[in-house]
């Protein structure tokens, strides 16, 4: 089944359910609904295998269960779990760890399906629910759509007892588990003075311990989470502190992450931001790879840079889910986004923010470039983006003088630039995005097509 063929969805997104936790859907009782429906839709599946945990519960449903830092993390964790359990699943805390970390536990410990209670960049009032299949990967399409439709039947369904109740497990050992597996990946760090930014998010002790282990001279900020602080002006998405560190420190470089730490970004030694578009060109080099997967967000700049490279580069829509999708379809390994989530499907099913910036210092060390050189190789092309608002944005885009507007200023860029018309997926706009060498010249492209529109 294609996307274009699905249901319309009510309450997963991209990256599963989100809202402000407290808040419907994010109430105790819904989520308490939540986990009963996909525990009824796992079992239906007969996904179980042998209880990683109970050896003797042999094809026992079991889910494991991971968070970030957020205050909210706590009574999101225990409803669901409330909800697995009153239907018969086994379920497994793996205390606070990065979502990946969660992807990586899924599969080390043979579960059926793991959880990640978490809202990624977002400020500490939002939380999330993101449920991860038996390989680490995202739940698909269609069990999102299974457990949705699950929660309209699950209250009529007849309950379990007894012996047939689901139970809860801590796993001590998990953090160990994950820091085994990013350790095999990480490159000697010698010699390297490192700054390093963990957003008071989920990456708070692994980011350290794995970097410190590699024998880096780390300084680590944002590693004291309280619930509330989690993104506050810092991570991924705060540079500015982090960049000033490495500056007046006289650091070789910095590393972010975000609060779920599946995504980083990396500062130079002179402060300057290096992204997901420099990683994915500095990986692609040090990896030999054929071909590479980003967003239409990504800047032109690398689609020409990786072109010289003999490395060819699709993009997609926003969001790595499909970025993932083109991935596996076209066999690549290597894909992501300018946020610095980036996808190594050899190495990991998920992105993963600690193992993309170890993968990325060992590029590094493999090329013997520094991240100042990476930097200047790519120098990003000027962008223009223009908010046209409009009554129908489909229609705008779609009209036969727009879109000959749009074939003339490529036809005019020669393959220097391009021209990207988007509707917004709230609002009554149509965003026009031009790029190309000359600011001059893509500021009156861009200004051209949007007056058109209008």
């Amino acid at each position: 089944m294609t996307a274009a063929q699905l249901p319309e969805r009510k309450f997963f997104g991209t990256d599963g359910v989100r809202s402000v936790a407290g808040e419907f859907p994010l109430t105790a009782a819904w989520v308490m609904r939540l986990g009963a429906a996909a525990a009824e839709v796992l079992k239906a599946r007969q996904y179980a295998s042998p209880d990683p945990v109970h050896t003797g519960a042999s094809h026992r449903v079991s889910v494991v269960i991971g968070k970030d830092t957020r205050q909210s993390g706590d009574m999101l964790e225990a409803a669901l779990a409330a909800g697995l359990t009153s239907r018969g699943v086994h379920v497994v805390h793996l205390g606070v760890l990065p979502t990946p970390g969660v992807s990586f536990l899924t599969r080390a410990l043979h579960a059926d399906a793991g959880v990640v209670i978490s809202a990624s960049h977002n400020p500490y009032q939002d939380n999330g629910i993101k449920f991860f299949g038996p390989q680490g990967s995202k739940l698909s399409d269609e069990l999102e759509l299974g457990i949705e439709a699950a929660l309209d039947g699950v209250d009529a369904l007849s309950p379990v007892s007894g012996t047939e109740l689901g139970s809860v497990s801590n796993h001590t050992d998990a953090e160990r588990l994950y820091l085994s597996f990013l350790s095999s990946h990480a490159p000697d760090l010698s010699g390297l003075k490192i700054a390093m930014d963990c957003a008071n998010g989920a990456a708070y002790r692994i980011g350290p311990k794995v970097f410190q282990a590699a024998g880096a001279d780390l300084f680590a900020i944002h590693t004291t989470p309280d619930g509330r602080n989690i993104n506050k002006d810092c991570g991924s998405t705060h540079l500015g502190h982090l960049k000033r560190i490495v500056r007046e420190g006289g650091y070789d470089l910095g590393v972010a992450f975000d609060g779920d730490a599946d995504r980083a970004l990396f500062v130079d030694s002179r402060g300057n931001e290096v992204h997901g578009d420099h990683l994915l060109l500095l990986n692609a080099r040090a990896r030999h790879e054929s071909g590479v997967v980003t967003t239409i967000m990504s800047n032109m700049a690398l689609e020409l840079k990786l072109r010289e490279s003999g490395v060819s580069l699709k993009r997609t829509a926003v969001g790595d889910r499909y970025v993932h999708e083109a991935l596996h379809q076209g066999g690549l390994h290597l894909g992501g986004e300018q946020s610095g989530h980036l996808l190594f499907l050899d190495v990991s099913p998920t992105g993963d923010g600690v193992l993309t910036a170890l993968l990325s210092l060992a590029a590094m060390r493999q090329l013997d470039i520094t991240l100042d050189a990476l930097h200047d190789d790519l120098t990003m092309f000027p962008q223009t983006l223009l908010n046209v608002r409009v009554q129908d944005k489909v229609s705008a885009v779609s009209t036969p003088a727009v879109q000959a507007a749009v074939r003339a200023a490529e036809a005019r860029l020669k393959g220097r630039g391009r021209v990207n018309l988007r509707p917004s997926g709230t609002e009554n706009l149509v965003r026009v995005m031009v790029e190309g060498p000359d600011a001059a010249e893509i500021h009156e492209i861009a200004s051209g097509i949007a007056a058109l529109i209008r």
